[in-house]
């Protein structure tokens, strides 16, 4: 499915659709790249869940995907063994913690490798795993002259939203149109990506397989494109003031982040390595959530996916978490609380194959 647009609004994720909304704004033919909600609970907006349980956990907060856990839009296509989708709230929630950490080191050698470009009269710049299209409402506005973006998400209720809130113009002013796909990164090939200026993800790599990172880092070095691929999880999480508990929560997250083959916080290594192999240059550079009394909404839904998926893990610590939690989540609202959760960026600057330098 695909669907190309230009841009009227920019810089902010929609309203969200409200508990009577939420119907009305998933009926959308397949021409809008929506597909009707249905189901229970699973059918019903975010916001309407949140409302029924507000220590509900967000998905993508911590990857905690028993059915009830958090309600998302259920897509009338999706398999049974679809994953869970991410939520927009979640996305949205975490959007202006995402754009302060990204590192801005990776730019200027961004910069240099773009402007040397053969021949191109704009850029063409592929979001891969794009959620709500935060990495473009970031990106864009940092690059000069005329970009397409086109946007990958298996989701097609989130890539209405990064269509409808993607940025209208670039740094020097000129114009941004949007274009939508709709598929899977492990059908990635570089004929897809034929003609592209730069690969971005944001939030992606940490969630993905060995394999697929592999067919990720040879779909850019076969298009001889960069890529610039951030926010990846490190395995590590500062809490001030501490508490004995901190460690254990940790490791434990850190293994369920590992399940199924994911790479978890192994993802910035793997891909430094499967780009490497192919002749790119990789600089990766810190990219941590700096979370203090200002961003509480956030912290206290990132602590409840955080020791959730600990508790998943390591179910015997579900007694001991519940208090930790509770007590962390009472000092978040008290405004004591400051979090550091490590993150890394990454840029690869792929041999290019048009004759830039």
């Amino acid at each position: 499915m695909r669907k190309t647009a230009t841009t009227q609004s920019g810089g902010t994720i929609p309203a969200q659709p409200g508990p009577r909304d939420a119907t009305e704004s998933t009926r959308r033919g397949p021409q809008d790249g929506i597909v009707s909600a249905e189901g229970d609970m699973s059918g019903v907006s975010g916001r309407a869940a949140a409302d029924a349980d507000a220590d509900a956990v967000i998905l993508g907060a911590g990857p905690s995907f028993r059915p009830g856990e958090r309600a998302t839009v259920r897509l009338r296509d999706a398999g049974p063994d679809d994953p869970p989708r991410y939520a927009p709230e979640w996305l949205e929630l975490r959007e202006s913690a995402d754009a302060a950490a990204r590192a801005h080191d990776l730019l200027d050698p961004l910069r240099i490798r773009l402007a040397n470009l053969p021949g191109r009269a704009g850029l063409v710049i592929h979001d891969v795993g794009c959620g709500t299209g935060s990495m473009g409402r970031w990106l864009a506005p940092h690059l000069d002259g005329p970009q397409h973006w086109v946007l990958h998400d298996r989701d097609p209720y989130l890539l209405h939203f990064a269509a409808v809130a993607s940025p209208r113009s670039s740094a020097d002013g000129s114009r941004v149109t949007v274009e939508t796909r709709r598929g899977d990164i492990g059908r990635l090939t570089p004929d897809a990506l034929a003609g592209a200026s730069l690969v971005t993800a944001s939030a992606l790599l940490d969630v993905l397989t060995r394999e697929e990172v592999a067919t990720l880092a040879a779909a850019c070095a076969g298009a001889g494109c960069p890529a610039l691929l951030t926010l990846s999880v490190a395995g590590r999480v500062e809490l001030t003031p501490s508490d004995p508990l901190d460690t254990e929560i940790a490791e434990a997250f850190n293994t369920h982040q590992r399940r199924s083959g994911m790479l978890g916080p192994d993802a910035i290594t793997a891909a430094a390595e499967a780009f490497s192999e192919h002749g790119a240059t990789v600089q990766v550079h810190p990219s941590p959530w700096r979370l203090g009394p200002g961003e509480s909404a956030l912290t206290a839904q990132w602590l409840r996916g955080w020791v959730g998926a600990a508790v998943e893990q390591r179910p015997e610590l579900r007694e001991r978490a519940d208090r930790y939690l509770q007590d962390r989540l009472a000092a978040c609202e008290a405004g004591e609380l400051h979090v550091v959760v490590h993150h890394s960026d990454l840029l690869a600057l792929c041999r290019p194959t048009g004759g830039a330098s």
